[in-house]
């Protein structure tokens, strides 16, 4: 189990390939965002985007599970406060591979029990475009 102590500034590492699908996209936007870029291939095509694209809280969403899968599932992680600095410079298309890197950029003792990390994330497709980054500020467990 990896706990607060365990962690220090300047900790890295890089994770993950999960391939988006164009049904993935649609469905997830028909649920939760549904603006026609998001899920209508044709008015995708007229508009800003030039074609079908995710929507940035679906990218969100996608990361969440690339750091679950790959990093925090096992640890001492407690769950987030929140997260800052969020941003989608570039959209998530159909066919993309995703992965995320991870760098620890702070940490404090919050009590006894638990302590903050914000991690610094960032979510690349496989031709190495930045489609998410944020700052996650994320309780852990300590010893």
């Amino acid at each position: 189990m990896e706990y607060f102590e365990d962690l220090a500034i300047g900790d890295s590492a890089t994770f993950g390939e999960y391939e988006v699908t164009r049904e993935e996209i649609t469905t997830f936007a028909g649920q939760y965002d549904p603006q026609p870029f998001h899920t209508d291939g044709d008015a995708a095509e007229e508009s800003m985007f030039g074609g079908l694209v995710a929507s940035g809280w679906h990218t969100a969403a996608m990361t969440m599970r690339l750091l679950v899968d790959h990093r925090l599932s096992g640890t001492g992680a407690m769950g987030a406060l929140g997260v800052d600095s969020l941003r989608w410079p570039v959209p998530v298309r159909p066919d993309d591979v995703l992965s995320v890197r991870t760098e620890v950029v702070e940490k404090e003792e919050w009590g006894d029990a638990r302590g903050r990390v914000a991690t610094e994330v960032t979510t690349t497709t496989d031709a190495d475009e930045t489609v998410l980054s944020m700052i996650g500020q994320v309780l852990w467990q300590r010893r």
